[in-house]
């Protein structure tokens, strides 16, 4: 029986690259379609790929030359015009259309926890999480209408070794480790869900080609549930430092870091518990396993490996010190 093949439209990025991985070691027939400009990994070694730029829709399809797949994966659509251009590229060439949206998608703040797929989509507050839902609107037009065979997917916030999910990145990560003060939103007690990107990938490749994903959204998380305070007092265990923490509120950082205000308001700032019947119904056996504390560590080793202060952003340094 043949593989089923199955195109990436990215693939070297934190989600993506666990996820090409996974499919690979599955049996897949993986390709990727990307720029070959590089990103956060290189490309997997038993994948093909193809060099072109989804932005440029007519070079895209020349460089397909008309090839059909059992199962598309767009990782880098965010706009609505990027899912009318995978429409065009895709209706009638794909078994199965994958749309990578955004849990921040779901309402914020949410009005009950724990956030199941049925929660409404509305972000007053961060225009990425508005642009996804745009894309997700036209995507179950584009279902029901056509009948286009899409399976939307709301990751939350899903690490690796090589990324820091704290205000500021590596810069936090470097400040905690020289023993400097590290900037930590509202009071530090909001509730946090962390999925490592391996995690992630396990139960999403096992939505690769089941048909009863067409038509249907599923968000893919960790069911370990942490403070705020909790995720940098793990990273400082993992560096074997007493954690200097300021507490500031979110509106603050927000006007003195402009850049991390609307995550901060539209997704961070808001504690959020997920339910991930859903995904284990349709995935039976998956559940992520990958506890933060070890994740953390992870993260500490690969940096001590880096050029040291590798990714600190001396503007961020400096306004985390006038916060301090």
């Amino acid at each position: 029986m043949a593989s089923l093949s199955v195109l990436f439209i990215g693939g070297t990025g934190t989600i993506s690259s666990a996820c090409v991985e996974r499919a690979v070691r599955s049996g897949f027939d993986v390709t990727l379609l990307n720029r070959g400009t590089g990103g956060a990994w290189t490309p997997h070694p038993d994948a093909k790929v193809i060099t072109g730029d989804i932005r440029d829709p007519a070079a895209v399809g020349q460089a397909l030359g008309g090839r059909s797949f059992d199962v598309v994966v767009d990782f880098v659509a965010f706009l609505p015009e990027h899912i009318r251009t995978d429409l065009a590229l895709f209706a009638g060439a794909t078994g199965q259309y994958i749309f990578i949206s955004s849990a921040s998608a779901y309402q914020t703040p949410p009005a009950r926890l724990p956030i199941v797929e049925s929660t409404p989509l509305r972000n007053p507050e961060w225009q990425y999480s508005r642009d996804k839902i745009a894309c997700e609107d036209e995507l179950v037009r584009a279902y029901r209408e056509t009948g286009f065979p899409v399976t939307i997917v709301r990751p939350s916030h899903t690490y690796a070794r090589n990324s820091v999910p704290l205000i500021g990145g590596q810069t936090a990560l470097h400040r905690m480790r020289q023993g400097r003060p590290v900037v930590v939103h509202g009071d530090g007690t909001s509730l946090w869900v962390l999925t490592h990107h391996r995690d992630f990938a396990e139960a999403f490749t096992g939505l690769l080609g089941d048909p009863r994903a067409i038509g249907d959204s599923f968000h893919i998380t960790s069911d370990e549930v942490l403070s705020w305070n909790q995720i940098y007092g793990m990273f400082a265990s993992a560096l074997g430092v007493e954690p200097r923490l300021v507490h500031v509120p979110s509106r603050v950082i927000g006007q003195v870091l402009p850049e991390f205000g609307p995550g901060l308001l539209g997704d961070k700032a808001h504690s959020v518990v997920f339910d991930n019947s859903k995904i284990k119904a349709v995935v039976p056996g998956w559940c992520a396993t990958i506890p933060f504390a070890q994740g953390a560590r992870e993260i500490v080793a690969w940096h001590a490996s880096q050029p040291d202060g590798l990714g600190v952003d001396e503007q961020v340094n400096a306004a985390f010190d006038a916060l301090a």
